[in-house]
C-alpha cells in the first residue's frame, strides 16, 4: 500500500495507548486504515512516570497498527494532557513598517512568534498559541485580517502551557520507540476536532473528555477556542473507589464498573445482587448494584462539579458567553450508564454523547466510531490538516533500481574513447534480493559457529 498522504496519530493515555493510521478519501472524509492499541503501563494521570514501560507499550500499539494496515509508521502526531497543563489569555500587537501593503500570513506568524517569546514560570513551556480575535488599527472583532490594510495588528490569544519535563519525557518515549515526533497537540483540542460540528462551535459548546487518568475540557464560542482545562481525575479513580469500597481486586472492579455500573443510584433495586468469585478458593463476594452505583455516583458528581466550576469560571452564565449547544461528553468514561442524565441534572445544560463520526468515512466500523477513540481520530485529523504525513518508505527493489539508474547515467557521461580503451570486465549475473539475503544469513550462521 502507498504511504502517500497518510497520517498517524498516537494517543498516549493513562489506561491505553492507541496508534491510528488514516488518510482523506475522495469525499474529503477521514478513512481509518489501521488501529493498534496496548495497555498503558508507564503513564499516571496523563504524565509519563515510567519511560521503559511506556516505550514498550508505544512499540506494541505501533506494531499492531502496522500489521493491520501493512504500512510502516515513521512520523506521528502525539496528544498531551495531564494535571501540569494550564491555559491563559494574552493580548499582543505588532506595528507594521508599511501600512500601504496588505496584511499577509508573514505578519500573523510574526505576531504569534512574539507570543511564543513570553516569559513563563520556571520549568514551563508554551505548547499552543491560538489566536482568537484580531484588531486592525482599532477596528475590533476581526476573525481573518489577512488581505486587509493596516499599520497596527492586535490579537487576543489563548495560550496553552505545560511542564517542560513532561513534554520532553513524551518526546523521549516516542523517539526511543523508533518514531519521529512531528507535533504535540493538546488532547482536548484533538477530541473537539473529532466530535464537534462547526455549528456547535459557533453556538457555544463545552466538550468534556473523560479519560482514564484525566478529564479534559475545551470550551468553544463563535467558532473560537475560549477555554481549556485538565482535571486530574478520570475513570481510574472510580475503579479505585469500587476496589476499596467493595474489597475486591482492580480487575474485578473495572469489570463491575463496565458491566453493571451506573451513575444514578435510584436506578437499581435493593435485591439486585452480583456475585464475584473469591480469591484462591475463598467464598464468593456478593455486592448489591445499589451500593455499587452509590460509590460510582459519589465520585462522578465530584468530577462533574469540578468541570462545571471551570465552565462557570469561563463565565457561561453571561448572555454573551452562553453555551447554546450545551455539553458534549466523550472519551471512555462517557460510556458509563446514565452519565448523560446526571450531567444534565447537575449543570442544567443540554448534554449529548460525542462519537468521532463527524468527519469519518461512512463505512467506518463501530469500533473506530466509539468515544474511546475520539482523541486518536482527532490527532489523525490534526496531522492531515497540517500536512504532517508519514514519510514515504521505499521498498528495497526501488532503491536497487535507483542505484542501477545512477550507475547507467555515470557510464553514459564517460567519453566513448575512454570506454573502448578500458578492458571489459566479465559481468556477474544479476542476483535477486533473496539470493543476497541468503548469503548474509549464511555468513551469519558461519560466524555463529
Amino acid at each position: 500500500m502507498e504511504n502517500q498522504n497518510i497520517a498517524v496519530g498516537l494517543d498516549i493515555g493513562t489506561t491505553k495507548i492507541v496508534a491510528m493510521i488514516g488518510r482523506y478519501n475522495e469525499y474529503n472524509k477521514v478513512e481509518i486504515l489501521g488501529i493498534g492499541k496496548s495497555k498503558s503501563l508507564g503513564v499516571h494521570r496523563g504524565v509519563v512516570n515510567n519511560i521503559t514501560q511506556t516505550i514498550q507499550s508505544v512499540q506494541q500499539a505501533v506494531q499492531e497498527a502496522e500489521d493491520v494496515s501493512g504500512i510502516k509508521i515513521q512520523d506521528v502526531v502525539v496528544g498531551i494532557a495531564g494535571q501540569h497543563i494550564r491555559s491563559l489569555q494574552h493580548s499582543d500587537y505588532i506595528t507594521r513598517n508599511n501600512s500601504e501593503e496588505v496584511i499577509d500570513a508573514a505578519d500573523i506568524d510574526a505576531l504569534c512568534n512574539q507570543v511564543h517569546k513570553l516569559v513563563m514560570l520556571p520549568g514551563e513551556e508554551i505548547i499552543h498559541v491560538l489566536p482568537q480575535e484580531y484588531k486592525v488599527d482599532g477596528q475590533s472583532e476581526i476573525k481573518e485580517p489577512i488581505g486587509m490594510y493596516g499599520g497596527r495588528v492586535e490579537a487576543n490569544f489563548h495560550v496553552v502551557v505545560g511542564q517542560v519535563a513532561s513534554i520532553r519525557n513524551i518526546g523521549r518515549c516516542v523517539k526511543s520507540a523508533g518514531l519521529n515526533l512531528d507535533r504535540i497537540t493538546l488532547e482536548p483540542l484533538a477530541s473537539a476536532n473529532a466530535v464537534l460540528s462547526q455549528e456547535e462551535k459557533e453556538a457555544g459548546v463545552a466538550l468534556i473528555d473523560i479519560g482514564g487518568g484525566t478529564t479534559d475540557l475545551a470550551i468553544f464560542k463563535d467558532g473560537i477556542i475560549r477555554h481549556t482545562a485538565v482535571i486530574p481525575f478520570g475513570g481510574n479513580i472510580i475503579t479505585e473507589d469500587i476496589k476499596e469500597g467493595c474489597s475486591i481486586i482492580e480487575k474485578q472492579a473495572e469489570l463491575l464498573k463496565i458491566k453493571f455500573g451506573s451513575a444514578w443510584p435510584g436506578e437499581n433495586k435493593d435485591n439486585e445482587i452480583v456475585s464475584i468469585p473469591g480469591l484462591r478458593g475463598r467464598e464468593p463476594k456478593e455486592i448489591t448494584l445499589k451500593n455499587l452505583s452509590k460509590i460510582i455516583h459519589a465520585r462522578v458528581v465530584e468530577i462533574v462539579e469540578q468541570v462545571y466550576l471551570e465552565i462557570k469560571n469561563y463565565g457561561h452564565e453571561e448572555q454573551k458567553k452562553k453555551l447554546i449547544a450545551g455539553i458534549v461528553l466523550t472519551g471512555g468514561g462517557s460510556q458509563l450508564k446514565h452519565l448523560k442524565q446526571l450531567v444534565e441534572y447537575i449543570t442544567g445544560m443540554d448534554t449529548r454523547i460525542g462519537y468521532p463520526n463527524e468527519h469519518l468515512a461512512g463505512d467506518s466500523d463501530a469500533e473506530t466510531t466509539s468515544p474511546l477513540y475520539a482523541t486518536a481520530v482527532g490527532l489523525v485529523m490534526n496531522s492531515l490538516e497540517h500536512g504532517l504525513y508519514n514519510s514515504q518508505l521505499e521498498p528495497e527493489e526501488e532503491i536497487i533500481a535507483k542505484e542501477e539508474e545512477v550507475f547507467t547515467e555515470t557510464i553514459n557521461e564517460i567519453p566513448e574513447t575512454d570506454i573502448e580503451a578500458r578492458p571489459k570486465k566479465p559481468q556477474a549475473p544479476k542476483r535477486s534480493i533473496f539470493d543476497r539475503w541468503a548469503d548474509k544469513f549464511k555468513d551469519f550462521l558461519d560466524n555463529a559457529e
